[in-house]
């Protein structure tokens, strides 16, 4: 997360030893340096061809029709919970749980150190809210639309005759957030001071509050970074709602097919992939010496660093996405038809670069919340072996169930002679990003 935070395996502390001067660049954002893990880069590149191979090969031969029924398919809850998960009593208890969290986060930051050592505000903003939104969504669904702490505060005020918010926007100003908070995480001098951590806030607070004025409180759904981001992991929660408003048990991949095809999905997941990518070059000595000597300075050069991730990820999905429309003339929107196929692959890139830093920062920034100054943070879960395997398996995982989420839409959408082969450019960008994530492990 920021190099002011403890990291969980030895591999990381290989990497704090490389010391930037004068300025304050987050290190390895939780996963460990990648560059001494304990596995075989041949083993690795193998296991994840062979894996993408034989699923698409296997797909290809025993799926010849789509089986993913988006909102309309899962198995009624009891309607006993159902009433109770939708009750106003219940809405309004989390409503409150959210605002008393925001409260408590406001407090440290006006009141506490300007310590990340001393003060929990740093890790519950970069380790609790992002990195356990990641669990959180996957398990309860878009949990944050039901915390989010800014409703509540637009609730008190709603506007009398809100204006109709353009379908244009989409959730374009929710992928420019989360570009922002990548920045203000990975990037960012001083990124757990508290005067940058106030100013960030109050940025946030100031347009979200001012777009709810205008739109009302569908801006959220839109333009809140944290609520598009929890509702976009919840596409592959068992828990969901089907279109006639049922709570259901389901197949994540009905919820993922039900993914609404709304202009920014591509730059939001682009966001997501590009930023993790760039996470895991920042710890790359090859990467730290270029921040130290560069001619732009530190902080310019990483952020030319981050957007240069996320373009690359969007243009490698462009291209993809242009080969299916010259394949297929009739594909109307080859950009949005099967971005959702990459939502498994950005959650696998979240498990494999956040999964150490969540199981030991996480409980050290609870711990300094309830009191205790300089918390250690408890033992890793895993040991590097343990650690390279989770993260390579993540990604891996992440790609074949990208794989057949496209797979599905494909022969949903093409004719059935040519399903299989309509594929081969996704097939190729899975590929692509799997090397890429790989490489960016063990490199």
């Amino acid at each position: 997360m920021t190099g002011t935070l403890t990291h969980a395996t030895h591999a990381v502390q290989a990497v704090q030893a490389v010391h930037i001067p004068a300025f304050g660049l987050p290190l390895a954002h939780g996963v460990g340096s990648r560059h001494d893990l304990p596995l075989s880069p041949f083993y690795a590149y193998a296991g994840a061809f062979a894996a993408l191979l034989v699923s698409f090969l296997a797909l290809g031969l025993l799926w010849s029709t789509s089986r993913f029924r988006g909102d309309r398919a899962g198995r009624p809850l009891p309607a006993a919970l159902q009433r109770v998960a939708d009750a106003p009593a219940t809405r309004t208890a989390l409503r409150l749980l959210g605002a008393a969290g925001a409260l408590v986060f406001l407090l440290h930051l006006l009141l506490g150190p300007d310590d990340p050592d001393r003060n929990p505000a740093p890790g519950a903003l970069y380790v609790l809210l992002w990195v356990g939104l990641v669990p959180s969504s996957l398990l309860l669904g878009p949990v944050w639309r039901l915390l989010n702490p800014l409703r509540a505060l637009h609730a008190l005020h709603p506007p009398r005759d809100p204006r109709p918010l353009p379908a244009a926007v989409g959730i374009r100003p929710a992928a420019a957030g989360l570009l922002l908070f990548t920045w203000l995480e990975l990037v960012a001098p001083d990124n757990t001071s508290t005067t940058t951590l106030l100013i960030a806030l109050a940025a946030h607070t100031a347009v979200q509050l001012l777009g709810a004025a205008r739109y009302g409180d569908r801006w959220f759904a839109h333009a809140d970074p944290f609520e598009v981001y929890s509702s976009l992991l919840a596409r592959l929660s068992p828990l969901g709602r089907r279109d006639d408003g049922r709570l259901v048990l389901r197949s994540p991949f009905h919820g993922l097919d039900a993914t609404p095809q709304i202009p920014g999905l591509v730059a939001t997941v682009c966001v997501l992939l590009g930023s993790t990518a760039y996470d895991g070059l920042s710890d790359n000595p090859r990467w730290i010496t270029t921040l130290q000597t560069s001619a732009l300075g530190p902080t310019l050069t990483a952020t030319t660093g981050l957007l240069g991730a996320v373009a690359l990820a969007a243009a490698c999905y462009g291209l993809c996405a242009g080969a299916l429309r010259l394949m297929h003339r009739t594909l109307t929107h080859p950009l949005t038809s099967f971005a959702h196929s990459l939502l498994p692959i950005a959650l696998g890139y979240l498990v494999a670069h956040y999964f150490s830093l969540f199981v030991t920062e996480g409980p050290r920034t609870v711990i300094m919340a309830a009191g205790t100054d300089n918390a250690l943070a408890p033992a890793p879960l895993l040991g590097p072996a343990g650690l390279a395997t989770l993260q390579v398996a993540a990604i891996v995982a992440g790609h074949v169930l990208g794989v057949i989420a496209a797979h599905d839409r494909s022969v949903r959408l093409f004719p059935p002679d040519r399903a299989v082969a309509g594929q081969l450019p996704l097939f190729a960008l899975m590929i692509a990003y799997t090397l890429g994530g790989i490489g960016l492990l063990i490199a």
